[in-house]
């Protein structure tokens, strides 16, 4: 990661394995009071960008695979249950299910005990494509923690974890306060 500190969007340098790199991207000043944040973003960026590259060969895009591994593990779902599983908005979640309908991946039957519902289920496309996505993340996994021992790849699921449960107390606060520190 680059160091994120104001005045240190010029020349800003990665330390990997006692070697420096050059930054992918300079820090802007502004962001100096965000350096955690600013590098999320760019590591959230960084990640979706691979994973829509190892995606895009199996015709998914970053998300759907999300979906589809829902269905797979649990079997046919609700559109309103999968928004609640991936913490989605509804029209992200109707254009996902659309796309994966007209790529043939899922496909939609009546619930049997609710009238108004329709269950998404995987097809056997789909099905087919399951041993491509766990390779897909799989090696999306090795790209993000490559050189890092055991140790470090707990340490940084449970740094993120750890963020990532900051954000949710957050959000889950009416007032919008910060996290206890």
């Amino acid at each position: 990661m680059t160091e994120s500190t104001p005045g240190a969007a010029e020349g800003a340098a990665t330390e990997t394995a006692g070697t420096a790199r050059p930054a992918s991207v300079p820090v802007p000043a502004a962001a100096g009071g965000g350096p955690v944040s600013h590098a999320i973003f760019r590591l959230a960026r960084l990640h979706r960008m691979l994973a829509g590259q190892l995606l895009r060969r199996i015709g998914l895009h970053p998300g759907q695979e999300l979906v589809m591994m829902h269905l797979w593990e649990l079997g046919p779902q609700r559109q309103t249950d999968l928004v609640r599983l991936l913490d989605s908005d509804a029209a992200t979640m109707t254009r996902t299910v659309q796309r994966l309908e007209q790529a043939g991946f899922v496909r939609r039957r009546p619930s049997p005990t609710d009238r108004r519902a329709s269950l998404i289920e995987p097809t056997a496309a789909s099905h087919a494509l399951r041993r491509e996505v766990e390779d897909a993340w799989s090696r999306l996994e090795d790209l993000v923690t490559a050189g890092l021992t055991a140790d470090e790849r707990a340490t940084a699921l449970h740094t993120l974890e750890r963020l990532e449960q900051n954000l949710v107390e957050s959000a889950d606060d009416p007032a919008g306060g910060a996290p206890a520190r």
